[in-house]
């Protein structure tokens, strides 16, 4: 091979790199748009910085392997997939989105059955008391299944709002027994003010996770 011959070939091997990288770069940014994702919040499922997933969507590099595997199993979909020539069509990913939805929405609803059934069941038998806190017990239940479900797809903003949820609904339902089964009445309100610090405490690891991730995925960039 002349020195021409090894020109040419080094710089269409060079093109073929930074077509591939710009593919890669375009797939991804149509992917996380799909799923209705910032750079920032991708950045942080895969532990790296938001400069990194900036720098593979503008085509400036690519994910290696390892990372092209964790992003198509965010998207749900192939590797293949995300580096193919086509265009992703942006509506297969947010079906997912639907599905987890409709999934999410499922399952409350059977909490929701359960408790209806629980209500009438003690109704029929003529229990006295206040059976229509059964209801409220509903309340933690629902949203610890959505705790469950959110931390499996990873969707931080509602496994938050969930968690909070928990914290308020089961502070409610130990009201409801105190004040309604037990017939303590007085400060019983005062179980509420246990729901403060807990609040706190949840906001305070939520920024201290994120941080973490951040930091962890910043120095993964500077390894790279």
């Amino acid at each position: 091979m002349t020195r021409w011959e090894k020109v040419c070939y080094y710089n269409s091997m060079e093109e073929n790199t930074l077509s591939l990288n710009k593919r890669i770069g375009r797939n991804i940014m149509a992917y996380r748009k799909s799923m209705g994702l910032t750079q920032a919040e991708l950045a942080e499922r895969i532990n790296y910085s938001d400069k990194s997933v900036s720098k593979w969507e503008s085509g400036g590099g690519a994910p290696d392997i390892y990372v092209l595997v964790q992003l198509a199993e965010i998207f749900e979909i192939t590797v293949n997939e995300l580096v193919a020539e086509d265009v992703p069509k942006k509506t297969g990913v947010r079906r997912n989105i639907g599905l987890h939805a409709l999934i999410m929405g499922l399952s409350s609803g059977i909490v929701w059955l359960v408790a209806t059934c629980v209500f009438v069941l003690l109704s029929m038998l003529n229990v006295q008391g206040a059976i229509w806190t059964t209801f409220i017990f509903a309340l933690p239940v629902n949203a610890i299944v959505l705790i469950v479900l959110s931390a499996v797809w990873k969707y931080k903003l509602l496994q938050f709002i969930s968690v909070s949820a928990t914290i308020w609904t089961v502070l409610l339902s130990v009201f409801c027994v105190l004040w309604f089964i037990f017939k303590l009445g007085g400060s019983v309100w005062l179980v509420f003010l246990l729901g403060a610090p807990l609040q706190v405490l949840e906001v305070l690891w939520a920024f201290f996770r994120y941080s973490v991730f951040r930091k962890r995925g910043k120095k993964q960039a500077e390894v790279k």
